[in-house]
């Protein structure tokens, strides 16, 4: 699969994905009345993250929101804030991987910079992702557990003879939104880190060579320098000197005793 094939099908994911966190959260089939062993079938009851739902047999609906948040459970305030979280990060990693496109071009944005804006994003989707379905879990972890101590508050008296009425939640529509939503953006934002190696320009190896100038040897003779190659014979009464080339009126300007002879 291609960088950019891949990066608009994380992209897509990533929107549906967001789409269903939201959705997910405003809905208020979270927790839904079962009807099991139900005497009472003319009212059905269901709950959501910010209101409870009553719907009667004659299809009229009454919603009441929770008009408290000291008085709700720590989990339900979890679960508010895991949502909450989960799609400011989905938003946020929408926009930059907009940016972050290939087919797109902004400017004289280098792919570089495209890499980088692209992992953000696959980074922030993923963590979005991960908090719809901790959320979506705790709350269906909730429900399980009221779900058995209402069963087993429901046969009480005249050893377990007597059933008494008692209202018990199980699982609604929003729970496989939110679980499903959470699982497309989780996938969204890992094909969106793999794209960015594909944006990632490549780095060229390569072995480096050193040169050095080689120097040059300087013989001394009596008036003046020359320069020497270093072979041949008639090298015995030179003086070399490693030191760097001198000018000639260098040179003149101390003379030998042998210049008077």
């Amino acid at each position: 699969m291609s960088t950019t094939t891949c990066q608009v099908v994380a992209f897509l994911l990533s929107i549906l994905g967001l789409a269903g966190c939201i959705a997910a959260t405003g809905m208020d089939m979270w927790s839904t009345q079962d009807l099991y062993d139900n005497p009472v079938t003319s009212v059905f009851q269901y709950e959501g993250l910010w209101r409870s739902c009553v719907r009667q047999s004659s299809g009229f609906t009454e919603c009441r929101p929770y008009f408290t948040i000291l008085g709700l459970p720590a989990m339900l305030q979890a679960v508010r804030a895991l949502m909450i979280v989960g799609i400011v990060l989905g938003a946020i990693g929408l926009l930059v991987s907009i940016f972050a496109l290939k087919c797109i071009r902004i400017g004289s944005m280098e792919d570089s910079a495209k890499a980088n804006m692209t992992l953000t994003s696959g980074i922030m989707f993923i963590i979005s992702g991960l908090c719809a379905i901790a959320g979506v879990s705790v709350f269906a972890n909730m429900l399980v557990t009221n779900f058995w101590m209402s069963t087993a508050n429901m046969y009480t008296g005249m050893g377990g003879m007597v059933q008494t009425v008692q209202t018990r939640y199980t699982f609604g529509a929003a729970l496989f939104v939110g679980w499903v939503a959470g699982g497309l953006t989780l996938i969204g934002g890992v094909m969106m880190c793999i794209a960015c190696r594909g944006l990632a320009p490549e780095e060229t190896n390569y072995k480096a060579v050193s040169y050095h100038a080689s120097g040059h040897s300087v013989a001394y003779k009596p008036g003046g320098f020359k320069a020497s190659t270093g072979f041949g014979s008639n090298t015995k009464s030179k003086k070399i000197y490693d030191g760097g080339a001198h000018t000639e009126d260098e040179g003149q300007s101390h003379p030998s005793k042998y210049d008077y002879v």
